[in-house]
């Protein structure tokens, strides 16, 4: 009899800038005593002395395809991403109007239980690192709205300040992702 590997529940909480995401992985990861993976760019942009390239937001997508393969290999019921390949996806397009090909393979091929797309209704605050705030924001979260119905991944969005953005998110796991 062949042993089936039952992975773990990859949830990957996404969204546009300044929505909450850092935070709320944390507070999930928390929750159901999971592991997690912070925000890779953002680490990564911070080191820089210069302005980032191709190049460089190809190497974050490695990391975080690397990542998602020890993803895979983890013993709890969750693990959870603060951002992911999806979001790399759109930067490489709305920066340089092109993605490297196998970051697409690599989206179609994940196994993600699902997408928590926090919505921009909290406000966006500036930093040295943010790029997108107004109506550029807006746009992104249409466009990530669209990539997550294209690859045809289960999302659910996810709304609310504070305590209540941590209950939706953690409701919409247990009845959509669980």
């Amino acid at each position: 009899m062949a042993i089936i590997k039952e992975y773990p529940k990859i949830i990957v909480v996404t969204g546009a800038e300044s929505t909450g995401k850092s935070i709320l992985i944390k507070q999930l990861a928390k929750h159901y005593n999971a592991p997690y993976y912070p925000e890779y760019a953002r680490e990564y942009i911070s080191q820089l002395d210069r302005k980032y390239t191709f190049r460089d937001i190809e190497i974050i997508a490695e990391k975080q395809a690397g990542q998602y393969e020890q993803a895979l290999h983890a013993s709890s019921e969750f693990v959870f991403f603060d951002t992911w390949l999806i979001i790399t996806k759109v930067w490489f397009e709305v920066v340089f109007n092109e993605c490297p090909r196998w970051i697409i393979s690599k989206l179609q091929s994940a196994k993600i239980r699902g997408f928590l797309l926090n919505d921009i209704d909290i406000p966006w605050e500036p930093d040295p690192l943010r790029e997108n705030g107004g109506e550029k924001r807006r746009l992104l979260h249409r466009t990530y709205i669209q990539n997550l119905k294209d690859f045809g991944f289960q999302y659910c969005l996810n709304s609310g300040a504070n305590e209540i953005r941590k209950q939706n998110a953690i409701k919409s796991i247990e009845e959509k992702f669980r």
